[in-house]
């Protein structure tokens, strides 16, 4: 697989990690409801530690201090592995075993911007505390430092054996212009299809479609949500080391929808965040080797003393369809809204 020359190795990142092989062979598939019966029912499994008030899996304390395992009946693996600030890593679907994560797993918080600022390498490097709350999510904390000024707060909290939300809150101890966290999850390299949601074309409909990250739109490909967001995209902080990105901006975003899925499978991850949590959604092409995905979240400015919060949902889903994909994304706004 050729690297992007544009990210020089450097030991530790995932952007210039090499791609794992692809498993050989097709694993067989329990049979599984439509996609939106996955991602709200129950498996018969035993689900360990399920939340009193909701039936939702809960997180346990981990082996090694900071570190924190789940096991929904569904998916198990661990977050924040080695006590470092990363999202869920060692991802293993369990009624077939496989793998659906590498690197720096899926919804690690990675880099952070206000205007013409880039605020180290990424969150994932920062000192972090992390702690098990009463509902069986955990929150990880990081406070504001010298040349920080902010805390930056991630809640993971189990909606069902399939899906996942993360909240991410930023404390403004100063103003903060344009503030973005850029929220990364990193694929086995079998999830090789990737899509976004996009508004059509001029004469195409007025209905948002799935755009596949095909290898002649770009190497490295980002969604806006309007011109606004392509503002912020352009204002020079890609351009900051370490490793700077040129982004090939696609059709606006029609809401921030995107997946990755294992052909052979059927797996599909879909990410999913409120029109107003998420300014652009981005990927490489589908099949460069980092097989990732990312959200740009925020994306405004915050005075000084100002809380603001993004959401954003992982859904494992098995072969669906556009629609019903589209129709899982309608179901997340209501629940959004409702609350």
């Amino acid at each position: 697989m050729r690297r992007n020359r544009s990210f020089p190795a450097r030991c530790g990142d995932p952007l210039a990690s090499p791609p794992r092989s692809l498993r050989t062979g097709l694993l067989s598939l329990l049979l599984v409801s439509s996609v939106l019966g996955l991602a709200g029912s129950r498996l018969e499994a035993a689900t360990p530690a399920p939340s009193p008030s909701t039936g939702a899996p809960w997180f346990r304390p981990g082996p090694q201090a900071g570190a924190f395992t789940f096991d929904t009946g569904l998916l198990r693996g661990t977050l924040r592995r080695e006590g470092r600030a990363l999202g869920l890593s060692e991802v293993v679907h369990i009624p077939t075993g496989r793998r659906l994560d590498r690197s720096n797993g899926l919804l690690s918080h990675y880099r952070v911007f206000t205007r013409g600022v880039r605020y180290g390498g990424g969150a994932w490097d920062w000192p972090s505390t992390a702690q098990l709350l009463e509902n069986g999510a955990v929150e990880v904390t990081w406070p504001a430092a010298d040349g920080r000024p902010f805390d930056l707060v991630a809640r993971y909290r189990w909606h069902d054996a399939a899906s996942l939300d993360v909240e991410t809150v930023v404390r403004a101890k100063a103003a903060l212009r344009a503030f973005e966290s850029f929220l990364a999850c990193y694929f086995d390299a079998a999830f090789s299809n990737c899509l976004v949601s996009v508004k059509p074309a001029s004469g195409g409909g007025t209905a948002p479609h799935l755009l596949r990250a095909r290898r002649e739109l770009g190497e490295w490909l980002m969604a806006p949500r309007d011109d606004a967001a392509a503002a912020v995209i352009r204002d020079g902080r890609w351009k900051l080391e370490p490793n700077p990105v040129a982004w090939t901006l696609l059709p606006p975003l029609a809401r921030p929808l995107a997946l990755r899925r294992d052909p052979g499978s059927g797996l599909t991850a879909i990410l999913l965040a409120p029109p107003q949590d998420c300014f652009a959604v981005a990927m490489p092409h589908e099949a460069e080797g980092h097989y990732s995905l990312y959200f740009s979240l925020f994306g405004r400015d915050l005075a000084a003393g100002e809380e603001a919060v993004a959401r954003t949902r992982l859904v494992l889903a098995v072969s669906p369809t556009d629609a019903q994909t589209e129709r899982q994304y309608e179901a997340y706004l209501r629940e959004e809204g409702a609350r």
